[in-house]
């Protein structure tokens, strides 16, 4: 079969998602697993989002809204743009590729950063772009001096995960402000802000994307899966310039966002306690996790999400094996190729107790 298919997909490392609760408690036999790799919200989703789901139920025959009008109108007034600079994706994933798809010939260069989100890269593999990847600084963060450095006149698109998955840093304001001075017009620069909420309302340095929209070459992404909990239902959406947006609906799959992901988010958005409750639940738990793994003498990543990177110092795989029997899901960071770290969502108090408990056991 190989002779049928895509050179340039034979080389495409498919995405490992983090593993199912379901899935780990059938090929372990055990019960009462919690899974904190996947940086979903620990709550679950917004009461009001959960309300307008089961009012939705009976209009599941009927196909939903194609546009998504509603949810750009409420996206566009909370955001002070118009509803044309926006389009809604099944998850920002989607977004990535439909950018991907809409604005980079084959052979054009992307910039990425190492590590970063996966997908960016699976992505531009897909498309057959040519691929250049820019360390990190030794603290983790984006090198941007070094990617705007690395640009020449093949760039077509820089990605910028801000903040990061999977090291959940950070890019100062006054350092996306130099990165954009003098920046060719002619480059694409897609700011994944799928972390937006957690960074925001906590660093005050941290910058909102929507601040660089003058620029017609800039793309923010924002999605619903990680501070909303609806990662089960798959809507995120990016902001850009017009003329960029409607090209990108051209592309775009018709009814790519189904009825109840759109009234879920719309519900979401309103449900301000809800918010507000995760994002302080995830600060004070962080600050726990901080002065455990101090006592325990283990690195970490400071965050700005809702996930940290710890160095456990051996085997990531091994230590990710080992709590998965004692029924704590994390992510290893072998794909990233950081060997001696995972990452780990933050969890329920009561969640957050038993990873420590059992990292603590499996560190012995």
């Amino acid at each position: 079969m190989k002779n049928l298919v895509r050179k340039n997909i034979l080389g495409v490392k498919p995405y490992t998602p983090g593993k199912p609760i379901e899935e780990v408690e059938r090929e372990l036999g055990i019960r009462g697993v919690v899974k904190m790799a996947s940086n979903e919200n620990c709550f679950g989703p917004s009461p009001k989002a959960m309300a307008a789901m089961r009012k939705a139920i009976p209009g599941v025959n009927r196909y939903p809204d194609a546009s998504c009008f509603y949810l750009k109108s409420r996206l566009a007034k909370a955001l002070g743009v118009s509803e044309t600079m926006i389009t809604v994706g099944n998850g920002s994933d989607e977004v990535i590729v439909l950018a991907i798809r809409t604005l980079v010939n084959e052979g054009e260069e992307v910039i990425i950063a190492r590590p970063t989100f996966l997908i960016y890269e699976i992505a531009s593999q897909i498309s057959n772009a040519a691929m250049r990847f820019i360390p990190a600084m030794r603290d983790f963060r984006h090198d941007l001096k070094a990617m705007k450095k690395a640009i020449t006149p093949s760039t077509k698109m820089v990605f910028i995960a801000n903040p990061d998955n999977p090291t959940g840093t950070y890019v100062s304001k006054r350092e996306l402000d130099e990165f954009f001075d003098g920046l060719p017009a002619s480059v694409v620069v897609l700011l994944d802000e799928a972390y937006f909420e957690f960074a925001r309302s906590g660093f005050r340095d941290y910058p909102d994307g929507t601040g660089y929209l003058s620029r017609p070459n800039v793309m923010v992404l924002r999605s619903f899966s990680k501070a909303y909990g609806l990662a089960g239902l798959r809507v995120g959406y990016g902001i850009g310039n017009p003329e960029l947006i409607s090209y990108m609906e051209r592309v775009r799959d018709p009814f790519n966002v189904n009825l109840m992901a759109q009234k879920a988010a719309l519900a979401a958005l309103d449900d301000k306690a809800f918010l507000k409750k995760t994002l302080a639940h995830t600060e004070r738990e962080k600050e726990a996790f901080y002065n455990a793994f101090k006592k325990m003498r283990l690195k970490y990543v400071p965050s700005a999400t809702n996930f940290m990177l710890v160095d456990v110092e051996r085997d990531c795989q091994d230590v990710f094996g080992a709590l998965l029997k004692r029924g704590v899901i994390v992510r290893d960071m072998k794909a990233w190729g950081l060997d001696s770290y995972i990452r780990v969502t933050i969890g329920t108090r009561a969640e957050n107790r038993k990873f420590l408990k059992a990292l603590r056991e499996v560190l012995k």
